[in-house]
């Protein structure tokens, strides 16, 4: 490999104090690229050390932080950063991605990929200064939350021109949702990456870097660069991603009948209005935000000027957030949503898990299956904004029933099984917000997604509910490994999917990036191979852990319980078609019936 890398990494033992610098491999930096893929092999070398036995939230465990190599070039929106560990949420490979500085900041020191293992014996924080490591212990930080964690360490070390990743009281309490929180409200929300840092009794990873990042062609990535930046300066909905965000698929969701609502009962909600990207610009938007090297700046910074929740500022919400505390919840009014994702961020709490399961909460106690003395006296019903925000800091704290839903949905269903009927989750990660029951590709996205219910390995419903009506079988397969080969590289790459996914930035731009910085010749073709075999890799993991087809299935809701207004009004999965799409998918990834890929694969991640 000519350039992009450091070719070094960091490893730290958090218990013995131990710190390595390894140096990467050309065959390693060649085979695995970078962010999810250098986390997936590096989870995958740890388990087979411990032959596939781990508790996620043990000492043993990996927790693996790692830019790709073209995060903090400048080219479009590449400030991303990639955590991966085994989930406590799901006992499965997980994986979660941020943007903002942070991974930025981590490439400039001149780390490729840290890893970090062991427990600190007092709650410290790691400080990776350039080639000067420090774990320093920092017991006063417990209980802070992520924005005050962010701000003490940084004054603590003297210096505000650091980046820190942060934990909430959530990951210190082993929430199994919890996230990391960087710049502000910049989250690496998914599949509890934040537990596998309290574990460790890592409140905090600062970094501080002004190395620069090696770029083998200069010239050719600038002009790269220029037709990627003009292209998207000149795209019809620019200045709209300017304006909303990803607020704005509010309104489409609604429209297209795919917005959650009052936990997927409905994917409709009469009162989308309130919530919407419109509301947000006349009343609440006060600024933008953007991550690094990125002209969308979707990032919204708003703030309630009056009312019970005046004073909040947020940088948020984005469409997730808002659906799934919003709607989800039967909340109409803004500003409510604006505080419970502002309370989430602060706590260290992922808003897709906590909005589902508070909306399963609700459903269940409107059917009997949770009595008034599950939720510890306090009703909780729709749109009751002070207990869902109550019921927040109780997941958070683990505080009465909080303890209990703080274990997610695996851990949810072990006390209460009837729950299983209102929960939206597969392999115990909390569903996105998009509802799958008019869209049999989503459907089996979020199946067969390896880290459970999540919309960026595959989010195919706007495809498919614009123009899959006539799709074949074979189509609705073909399109789902396509995103799974193409989503997850760019957290291999550290770069953002937005402005492909939102403005049609063509895939063939970033393997020409690769090329420029690394100086190694790739085609899109073989990228997405090198990613296929990272989705393998993962799949590989999860079997030895002891996931099967019976995981790569839906919510009972999915099944049973169509929408009941809208223009999906009626619809649900058939499970027969579904499972005959899902031997389908297995067969075109050369896998085996029961979804097991070939035993000759794992010798391809040996080295």
């Amino acid at each position: 490999m000519k350039s992009g890398y450091f070719k070094k990494g960091l490893s730290v033992d958090l218990g013995s104090g131990s710190i390595e610098r390894p140096v990467l491999s050309d065959d390693f930096i060649e085979q695995y690229i970078g962010g999810r893929g250098f986390g997936a092999k590096l989870v995958w070398d740890n388990l087979r050390k411990h032959d596939f036995k781990i508790n996620p939230l043990g000492p043993e465990s990996i927790l693996v932080v790692a830019p790709g190599p073209l995060t903090g070039v400048y080219l479009p929106s590449s400030g991303k950063n990639s955590f991966a560990a085994i989930s406590p949420a799901t006992g499965l490979y997980g994986d979660s991605s941020m943007g903002g500085r942070f991974g930025v900041e981590l490439r400039q020191s001149g780390i490729d990929v840290l890893s970090i293992t062991g427990r600190a014996t007092d709650l410290s924080i790691l400080f990776i200064d350039n080639d000067d490591v420090k774990i320093i212990p920092m017991p006063d930080l417990k209980g802070k939350n992520c924005l005050e964690a962010e701000g003490t360490v940084k004054q603590r070390l003297g210096t505000q021109a650091i980046h820190v990743a942060t934990i909430g009281v959530g990951g210190e309490n082993g929430v199994r949702f919890a996230c990391i929180n960087t710049d502000w409200s910049r989250n690496a929300g998914r599949t509890g990456m934040g537990a596998i840092m309290g574990s460790k009794n890592l409140k905090a990873i600062a970094v501080r870097g002004d190395k620069d990042i090696p770029v083998h062609d200069v010239r050719g990535l600038v002009t790269e660069n220029e037709k990627a930046f003009r292209y998207m300066r000149e795209h019809k909905y620019f200045k709209m991603w300017q304006q909303e965000g990803l607020m704005n698929v509010i309104d489409y969701a609604n429209q297209k009948g795919i917005l959650p609502a009052y936990n997927f009962k409905d994917s409709v909600f009469a009162r989308h209005s309130s919530i919407n990207g419109a509301t947000m610009l006349a009343h609440y938007k006060i600024g933008d935000s953007a991550c690094f090297a990125c002209p969308m700046c979707c990032g919204n910074i708003c703030l309630v000027k009056n009312g019970k929740y005046a004073g909040t500022v947020i940088e948020g919400p984005e469409y997730e957030s808002c659906a799934m505390l919003g709607s989800n919840l039967g909340i109409e009014n803004f500003a409510a949503v604006l505080s419970a994702n502002h309370l989430c961020d602060e706590l260290g709490i992922d808003t897709i898990s906590t909005g589902s399961i508070i909306g399963a909460v609700i459903e269940g106690y409107e059917k009997g299956i949770l009595s008034l003395s599950d939720l510890d006296g306090r009703e909780i019903t729709w749109g009751n904004e002070e207990a869902i925000l109550e019921m927040i800091r109780r997941i958070a704290h683990r505080q009465g029933i909080g303890n209990i839903l703080a274990n997610g949905s695996r851990g949810i269903i072990a006390r209460w099984p009837e729950m299983d009927e209102v929960l939206l989750q597969v392999k115990g990660l909390e569903q996105s917000a998009y509802d799958s029951r008019p869209s049999m590709s989503m459907a089996l996205a979020y199946a067969t997604s390896d880290i459970g219910a999540h919309h960026t390995r595959a989010w195919t419903i706007a495809k498919e509910v614009e123009e899959g009506q006539n799709w074949s079988d074979e189509d609705k397969v073909d399109i789902v490994i396509y995103h799974q080969k193409v989503r997850p590289l760019f957290d291999m790459l550290g770069v953002c999917r937005l402005p492909w996914i939102e403005l049609g930035l063509s895939e063939r731009h970033y393997a020409n990036f690769y090329s420029c910085v690394t100086g190694k010749e790739m085609t899109l073709d073989g990228l997405m191979s090198l990613s296929n075999d990272i989705y393998n890799l993962t799949r590989l993991i999860n079997c030895h852990l002891g996931a099967t087809r019976q995981d790569d299935s839906l919510p009972h809701k999915v099944w049973a319980n169509p929408p009941l207004t809208g223009q999906n009004a009626g619809k649900v999965i058939d499970q027969h078609d579904f499972n005959r799409i899902l031997s389908l998918y297995y067969k075109r990834r050369g896998w085996d019936e029961k979804g097991i890929p070939p035993a000759s694969l794992e010798k391809k991640f040996d080295n």
